[in-house]
């Protein structure tokens, strides 16, 4: 190696190392909070000496359309505390006239399709994890939990109470958070915070501390300092109950059944163990006030995901559930719990120290029928180094008792018992440019021995103009996670990817630009079994629409029989080989008009030289702020040789969320979905009596389509109460 490549090879080494350990970007930009100087009355009014007393955090920068500049429309933010909460007041100003623009008043809104006022904590000021609150204009509460960086998990909830009121030229949100609420570092004098603001009139997103376009407000990476007079208040002891009870009838059509009613009680406790270390117990825990899954029309060789939103497994949930790939979940917390009833479980989570996470969770299933009674034990940690990445390390262990000597099914659920053990490496710069992750995971299981490992990486740099990356999965043949999602084995993944952006400086387009992405899967011989190459060009609007256009290249040879239709029962034999491209094209409309819609367009080959056209359609209507009506179409029309011929499968989703007040809401979902044969009707009313606490009466009926026969019938009602000391 000659002198100038080893310099050349220094440089980039110190470039990248320095990147690492870089000090925190925006550490200059502090707000000073300090302790009330007079009480507070949550109520969207300023006029309690507090507030003129508190330090003013204002001149937010512009972080959409450009990030150039100081925002157009003024923010102002003040904060306080006492012994028991944080105190927040946002003043919103308008610039342009007319009514806020929001969705209703229904909780966890959609960030970009309402004005609204949010902020983030750093509580423990390793710019990783935290937490986020806040409200659209109308009052709708936002609260979540931060991972990863700049992940909010908005299934979180947690006890606060905010309003907000409306004036001509503003509007103010007022909040306060219990210290209980939150896990934080005891006798820590600095937590990262930063303040977002989006107003659809102006289209302008923008934030205190400046952001770079290309990452979102909440990036933790760029967060400024919340600056403490002394220590945040110790929460003291930190105990919640929360018992529930359920009443409900249930009757299954199909099988010709009796009505069957339904009565059970549980509890859940939260138990502060410090200020920054949790402990869940829960017994006989109930789902029931869940909201119904999306459906989709499957088309796909793999099992689909559904993400996890049981309350109970949500709270420092990252940390067990984000462990791995999207692809790749050695844990997933829905396989617990959803085809037996859950006993009971404990789950010890949170921060040690600054640099060590903790998370050891162990649930016990009770037998039915089909499944023996299975316990789950999962331990993870975290250790944090450099600047913002960590090493990790996770152990899953499912058991079942009483399993039988000579079982009568090969069922995975049903196996004696299935380990894994994993490390992965996330990487994360000190700016956010490169981030990363390399995994390691084995499997121990008792019929599945050898090709059980599981490896994968990836690195991606992003600024404001290129997004360079590349991935690479290997999964062995017999890898097993059967608490996880693993849909593929016994394959080589290889995804390089390159985007470019341009930004015009004048005329109606923001941003525009090209990706290419390359997805190559290979047998483990090394020998291609499957690939999708596409390149994509995508047009920003300065009004915020978008126009993408896609053509794409497929390859497929099928690992296993396949019935391309997932309907028709007749499957192409294993080895059969298929080619094809496809078009596609999209539009989303403005997202600050009452009208909104979106349109895509998809068509090209299929396997067995047939041809696919898919139509996708969202539309929403909103009668601000209480009513948003939503209606999701697609259509996919298949031709194929016979058997299967020509096929059209609807999926039709029209959904309604009333929202009377921001305590009150009422959501009908009804699904039509004709390769399931399936209508389903669901009907969720809750109404939040107060903080943290709901009464919930949901309906579900389940129908075929034709004859239009009713398949099941259940209505629910459950009352959760949040006790706390």
């Amino acid at each position: 190696m000659n002198l100038n490549r080893k310099a050349i090879l220094i440089y980039f080494f110190c470039l990248f190392s320095f990147q690492l350990w870089a000090q925190k970007k925006n550490s200059n930009f502090k707000y000073h909070i300090h302790q009330l100087t007079s009480p507070i009355k949550i109520d969207g009014v300023m006029d309690e000496q507090a507030w003129q007393d508190a330090e003013v955090a204002k001149n937010f920068h512009m972080v959409l359309p450009m990030d150039t500049s100081f925002a157009k429309v003024p923010t102002e933010i003040r904060m306080a505390y006492d012994q028991n909460n944080i105190y927040i007041l946002a003043v919103c100003y308008k610039t342009v006239p007319g009514p806020n623009m929001v969705e209703s008043l229904k909780r966890d809104f959609s960030f970009l399709k309402n004005d609204n006022f949010i902020f983030f904590m750093d509580t423990f000021n390793d710019q990783t994890n935290g937490y986020s609150f806040g409200s659209n204009a109308a009052g709708a509460e936002w609260d979540g939990t931060m991972y990863g960086g700049g992940s909010v998990d908005l299934s979180w909830t947690n006890k606060w109470i905010s309003a907000v009121k409306d004036y001509k030229d503003r509007y103010i949100f007022e909040a306060a958070i219990p210290f209980k609420a939150i896990r934080y570092k005891k006798g820590i004098m600095e937590w990262g915070i930063n303040f977002s603001r989006n107003d659809l009139k102006t289209t302008e997103k923008s934030s205190w501390a400046p952001v770079p376009r290309q990452f979102p407000t909440a990036s933790l990476a760029y967060t400024g300092t919340l600056v403490w007079d002394t220590p945040p208040p110790d929460p003291g002891p930190n105990i919640s109950i929360i018992p529930y009870v359920l009443g409900g009838i249930n009757k299954d059509y199909s099988h010709n059944k009796a009505v069957a009613t339904k009565g059970e009680a549980g509890v859940d406790a939260k138990i502060a163990m410090s200020s920054a270390l949790n402990l869940d117990l829960t017994v006989n825990p109930d789902f029931s006030q869940v909201d119904a899954d999306k459906q989709v029309t499957d088309l796909s060789r793999y099992e689909l995901f559904y993400p996890e939103t049981r309350q109970f497994f949500l709270e420092n949930g990252d940390q067990f559930g984000n462990f791995g790939y999207a692809s790749i979940r050695p844990f997933f917390s829905r396989r617990i719990g959803l085809n037996s009833g859950i006993i009971g479980g404990a789950r010890l989570s949170g921060k040690l120290d600054k640099n060590w996470r903790i998370g050891v969770m162990d649930m016990q299933t009770a037998s039915n029928d089909s499944l023996p009674a299975q316990n789950f034990t999962t331990i993870a940690l975290q250790r944090k180094i450099f600047a913002r990445s960590n090493i990790g390390f996770l152990f899953v262990n499912k058991e079942s008792f009483s399993y039988p000597a000579a079982p009568t099914t090969s069922q995975p659920n049903n196996s004696k018992y299935n380990n894994n053990i994993g490390v992965e490496f996330n990487l994360a710069s000190a700016q956010n440019l490169w981030t990363g992750k390399a995994l390691v995971l084995k499997s121990f299981s008792p019929t599945k021995k050898g090709h059980d490992f599981t490896q994968a990486g990836n690195l991606q740099y992003a600024d404001k103009y290129w997004t360079v990356g590349a991935e690479y999965e290997v999964v062995g043949a017999n890898y097993n996670a059967e608490v996880g999602y693993v849909p593929r084995k016994g394959y080589i993944k290889l995804n390089p990817v390159i985007s470019h952006l341009f930004f015009p400086t004048r005329g109606a387009i923001l941003s525009h630009g090209p990706t290419l992405s390359f997805t190559d899967y290979y047998n483990p011989s090394f020998t291609p079994t499957d690939y999708r190459d596409f390149l994509s060009y995508q047009i920003t609007f300065r009004n915020k629409s978008v126009l993408t256009a896609l053509v794409e290249n497929d390859y497929v040879k099928l690992l296993a029989p396949f019935d391309p239709t997932n309907y028709v029962g007749k499957a192409l034999p294993t080895g059969f080989e298929s080619r094809w491209y496809n078009a596609e094209i999209s539009y989303f409309s403005l997202p600050q008009s009452i009208f909104t819609y979106d349109l895509t367009l998809d068509y090209g080959g299929y396997y067995d030289n047939g041809k696919k056209i898919s139509i996708a359609n969202d539309i929403g209507y909103r009668i601000q702020p209480y009513v948003n009506i939503a209606l999701a179409t697609t259509l996919n029309m298949l031709q194929l040789p016979q058997p299967w011929g020509q096929k059209s499968f609807w999926l039709v989703g029209p959904k309604i969320d009333v929202t009377l007040t921001n305590k009150f809401f009422l959501t009908d979902y009804t699904q039509y979905n004709e390769q399931g044969k399936n209508i389903n009707i669901n009907l969720r009313l809750q109404y939040r009596f107060r903080p943290a606490s709901d009464f919930f009466i949901v309906y579900t009926d389940n129908y075929l389509p034709a004859p239009f026969n009713v398949k099941t019938r259940a209505l629910v009602f459950k009352l959760t109460y949040w006790l706390n000391n």
